[in-house]
């Protein structure tokens, strides 16, 4: 590629022509920032300065911490930038927020004061996320593999594009203009997702269950509680009240055809002809594929723990109350694979109750409800069984009604995916109009 030399700012070396050129001019950060080297003192405890930590994504955000550090420790402000030497090529680079009013650091974090007549705080906090202020840093990198740090100096050698307030204004609005598209699109989606539940839901004479009251002090039979906590005996009962009597109710176990746990037998540590899903593929509430890993491939355990289309999978146990009972439902046949013994497969009498009803039956709050009251503890774990499952009471219309109204949830679900989806690429987009108006490449000069 042949360019004039009038048309380049700067030249580095093995750079992409995206890094050689800018559409505003170039200043090194030294001319931008002001480095802060003021002291802070405390003995014991912190007082009322507070510690951070700054994330690869350059949020910086209050460390957990009550002893000083050892060895000195530097203030910083709201509207300040800071930088971890040892992360700052990971992205760990931000600007101290507002809701820290008093931040101190170790010298691992050297403290900057932007200069207002030149950069606004907005401007500032987008460019360093941009990809070609993060490769600059991974070029100012030096030292050891594994150790690199960013130094100082070379921090403050970075050039970076610098357009003029009002240009920096006019970015500003434009990005935060289709941010503000994007959130309304996102809103808008999670309006029309709340609405097909509660349709869903009214239909089936299905209310939400109530808020839990926080009450110290309350009574119940002993003949009514099946486990003894403050939750599950309020769940036991409350649970009543999200149940319309005039719509009939069957125990779950009525309509399925097989619940059973999954494979007990340890992966394998080489690939091989035979998968099997991880605990995580489910807790989504729906089926991820991709959460897999490979086991010994037997005859038996394809027989045993095969997975067809129309079956649902279950979380059986998880630390976590809110992932126990989570389901996923199995779209088609999946040859190749099996399922764990912390997953339990439903498999349903689909002459009586269709698939994908059951799967959204099985995320209703009222549902979850009853599975999170059943759920037992052992070894810091949560858990239900089989027999948990199959006294579930749900509602439950002619296959017909199923169908028509899960199709109707899933048109709302479709619709709100597909604002979801819109919002996301006008994110998308917005960023990279962000990038390119200060990164931009010239076409090459034949």
């Amino acid at each position: 590629m042949i360019r004039r030399w009038r048309e380049i700012e700067r030249w580095i070396e093995n750079a992409t022509v995206e890094e050689r050129l800018s559409g505003y001019p170039l200043l090194p950060l030294n001319k931008l920032l002001t480095p802060r080297h003021e002291t802070v003192q405390a003995e014991g405890t912190f007082g009322d300065w507070q510690p951070i930590t700054i994330k690869f994504s350059g949020e910086v955000l209050p460390r957990e911490r009550t002893e000083p550090f050892k060895g000195a420790m530097f203030a910083a402000y709201p509207g300040d930038l800071a930088f971890s030497k040892i992360d700052a090529r990971n992205g760990a680079v931000g600007l101290i927020p507002d809701s820290i009013t008093k931040a101190v650091v170790t010298s691992e974090y050297p403290v900057f004061t932007p200069n207002a007549e030149k950069l606004r705080p907005a401007y500032l906090n987008y460019l360093l996320r941009a990809e070609h202020f993060k490769t600059g840093l991974q070029r100012k990198a030096s030292g050891t593999s594994g150790r690199k740090r960013v130094t100082p100096d070379g921090f403050l050698n970075l050039e970076v594009p610098v357009p003029s307030l009002d240009e920096q204004d006019a970015l500003i609005a434009s990005y935060a203009e289709a941010l503000h598209r994007a959130e309304k699109l996102a809103q808008e989606a999670e309006t029309i997702e709340r609405a097909g539940w509660q349709a869903f839901q009214k239909a089936l004479g299905v209310a939400p269950p109530p808020p839990m009251p926080d009450r110290p002090v309350f009574v119940a039979r002993f003949k009514d509680v099946e486990r003894w906590s403050h939750d599950g005996v309020l769940r036991s009962v409350t649970i009543g009240e999200a149940l319309d009597p005039s719509v009939p109710l069957i125990d779950l176990g009525r309509v399925l055809l097989e619940v059973k746990h999954g494979c007990s037998k340890g992966p394998s540590k080489k690939p091989t002809s035979l998968r099997v899903l991880k605990i995580s593929a489910v807790t989504k509430g729906r089926l991820e594929i991709d959460e897999q890993k490979f086991i010994t491939d037997e005859p038996a355990l394809r027989t045993q723990f095969d997975l067809k289309g129309g079956d649902i999978l279950m979380c059986r146990t998880n630390g976590t109350l809110a992932y126990v009972g989570m389901s996923a439902l199995v779209e088609s046949d999946i040859g190749d694979m099996i399922f764990p013994d912390k997953v339990i497969r439903v498999r349903p009498d689909r002459s009586q109750i269709d698939s994908h009803f059951l799967w959204r039956l099985l995320q209703l709050p009222a549902t979850r409800n009853q599975i999170e009251n059943a759920a037992r503890t052992a070894v810091g774990n949560f858990a239900i069984g089989g027999k948990d499952i199959k006294r579930l009471k749900v509602p439950l219309p002619s296959v017909g009604e199923q169908i028509e109204l899960v199709g109707v949830l899933n048109e709302a679900m479709e619709n709100a995916k597909a604002k979801r989806t819109k919002a996301a690429a006008l994110r998308q987009s917005a960023w990279a109009a962000f990038e390119s108006a200060l990164f931009t490449a010239e076409e090459a000069i034949p």
